[in-house]
This record gives C-alpha cells, structure tokens and sequence, in this order.
C-alpha cells in the first residue's frame, strides 16, 4: 500500500467516525429534550456518551495526524535520515504520539475499562 493510499484510508477513517456522530448528536438532543432527562440514569448515560463523543473527537484528530505525517513521509527521499522522519512525528499535535511509551498505551492496560485513548 502506497504512503498516499494509506494516509486517504485514515482521512476516510476519520470522515466515518465523524459522521457516526450526527446520529449519536440527534439521539442526544432528544434525550436532553424529554421529560426523561430529568431521570438520574438518563442523565448518567448522556454523560457517558459525551465522554465516548469527546473520545471520538480525539480519534479524528489522530487520523488527521497521522494522515498528514504520511504525506510528509511520502514526500522524503529514501535517504532521509531517521531524524526527518522523528522531527515529523514531533509536529504533531497529539502528547501520546510524541511519548513512545504512551503511544497506544490503551492497548496495552488491562482494567474492564474501556480506554478510548
């Protein structure tokens, strides 16, 4: 797969999940609405699809990311030097993508929790 290809994989990626959201948007409008918002439970699952929406938000923004470190890296010569491609990586706007140690940290916990980060 061309650098080029993968990073429209990610752009289409983040367009998905960003559409995903219109749904998600109405059903919460319509809950905020309702006499049931007034309902504690109500109340804590609209909250808890704000969480997942702003992880979502987050989930784009790294797409996005990614999409425009790929494209930078299609444009490098093969005999770049590992330090181009590092100083790349550190342009972006994500703190987990710039520590190795917290890139895809959430893959690697394990707590019943789902992490969204």
């Amino acid at each position: 797969m061309s650098l080029q290809k993968l990073a429209r994989e990610l752009d289409e990626t983040a367009r998905q999940t960003a559409s995903m959201l219109e749904g998600i948007t109405e059903a919460l409008e319509i809950l905020a609405e309702s006499r049931l918002s007034k309902d504690a439970s109500v109340h804590t699952a609209v909250q808890m699809i704000v969480t997942a929406l702003q992880g979502q938000d987050r989930i784009e923004q790294r797409c996005h990311n990614m999409a425009l470190a790929v494209r930078q890296f299609a444009l490098l010569p093969p005999t770049a030097p590992d330090s181009v491609y590092e100083e790349i990586w550190a342009s972006l706007t994500l703190d987990e993508l710039r520590v190795p140690a917290l890139s895809g940290i959430a893959a690697h916990q394990s707590h019943g929790d789902a992490e969204l980060f």
